[in-house]
């Protein structure tokens, strides 16, 4: 059984010869120092390059890849020609800083002290190897009102050039490659917003001003309806998952009023997520941390056919429970390990364990791709990595 066909045996729940492994993707991968501690253990060699700055996510090489068994490979879209991203070093208060702004106009921000730098462990592009992640340091839209959206530089989801030399690639990845095919995350309507506005601004908007929200919703929800026109001429018939998210839980429950979801959030999320897969036969990936377990049956009517990163050892996200409840509706991206408390911690023996049971409650029955909860973070020890992934191939087949 290739790769492939393995992943597409598990989301339409049917048993494959084994549970289909991901690592790699925006949020199922792993941070570029828990990598380079990685490779290094391995002894495996590469020049490695950054996925994400924002996450300060690696790009984990093909032997890596390969080593682990990973069956999904990434295919993903560009900026336009006209948006000249890249990072940016500026000084503000005394302190250097690396800024990065995005399409939208957020800007992201990490602090950097050359003093403290050690350039002969720099290795890849982005922020400095002693920082952790970026954190917005400036929202555009944080004193707009609904008629200065108007005149605002929204980017163009369908700008072409976007995709140029997509389809090219993803046929080459069909005809030379066994693995399925996944999108990078896209479809982020609800948190683009609040990047824009500033979360704590966004959170009385919903009170006070919620005409305000549901302009800003809107005019996100276009860009990616536009997006997924442009993506979707161009691949629509080769890949196999379209990642989409917006993160609605936290770690006891919702992040906001269900009641604003239900009302104002999730319709949009509904037309997305009708307009792609009017375009695609390929199942769609819903990506939101937390206790969500209150957003699970308004996720399923959405037409979501997989949840991610489902993020056990929180209230109501119990393996067994969440199987039970929704396994014969959703596929489960994730949840092999509790990624807070048992991944960094626990020795690779105990890694093994945690992983083989939860590999008993979610494998039956297909409906299930091994991953990380999120992405692998700094301070995870090198050896319970290949623990973890070692146990998702040894305790995942079915016969």
């Amino acid at each position: 059984m290739t790769s492939r066909q393995r992943v597409l045996n598990a989301l339409n729940h049917q048993i494959p010869d084994r549970v289909p492994i991901d690592l790699g993707g925006f949020q199922t991968g792993i941070h570029k120092k828990a990598y380079i501690e990685l490779i290094n253990y391995l002894g495996i060699e590469d020049n490695v390059t950054i996925l994400d700055p924002v996450q300060q996510l690696a790009k984990p090489c093909e032997e890596i890849l390969k080593r682990f068994k990973v069956d999904i490979r990434y295919l993903c879209a560009h900026g336009p020609d006209s948006f000249k991203g890249g990072i940016e070093q500026n000084t503000r208060n005394g302190k250097l800083w690396h800024d990065l702004k995005d399409e939208f106009g957020v800007v992201w921000s990490m602090s950097f002290d050359p003093a403290q730098a050690r350039p002969e462990q720099s290795r890849g592009d982005g922020p400095d190897e002693q920082q952790l992640y970026m954190d917005i340091s400036h929202h555009p839209l944080a004193n707009a009102t609904i008629s200065d959206l108007d005149d605002y530089p929204f980017p163009r989801g369908n700008d072409p050039t976007r995709f140029t030399g997509l389809r090219e690639q993803a046929l080459q990845m069909r005809k030379e490659t066994p693995f399925a095919i996944s999108t990078g995350i896209g479809g982020v309507v609800y948190e683009t917003c609040w990047y824009m506005r500033g979360l704590e601004r966004w959170y009385m908007d919903m009170i006070e001003n919620p005409a305000f929200c549901e302009a800003l919703l809107d005019r996100i929800l276009n860009f990616w309806l536009d997006y997924y026109n442009g993506f979707m001429a161009e691949v629509g018939d080769i890949i196999d998952i379209v990642m989409i998210g917006d993160d609605l839980a936290g770690q006891n429950g919702p992040l906001f009023s269900p009641n604003f979801y239900r009302k104002i959030v999730k319709p949009r999320q509904k037309k997305l997520v009708r307009h792609i897969k009017s375009k695609t036969k390929a199942k769609i990936w819903y990506h939101t941390c937390g206790s969500c377990w209150e957003y699970i049956p308004d996720l399923i009517d959405n037409g979501i056919d997989i949840l991610n990163p489902v993020q056990i050892g929180l209230v109501n996200m119990e393996p067994k429970k969440l199987k039970e409840k929704f396994g014969k509706k959703l596929v489960f991206w994730g949840g092999a390990i509790d990624a807070q408390h048992v991944l960094p911690f626990a020795k690779p023996e105990e890694i093994r364990e945690h992983v083989r049971r939860n590999l008993e409650i979610f494998k039956p029955g297909g409906g299930y791709v091994f991953n990380n909860v999120h992405n692998i973070q700094i301070g995870v020890p090198p050896e319970n990595i290949v623990a973890l992934f070692d146990a998702a191939y040894d305790f995942g087949f079915y016969n």
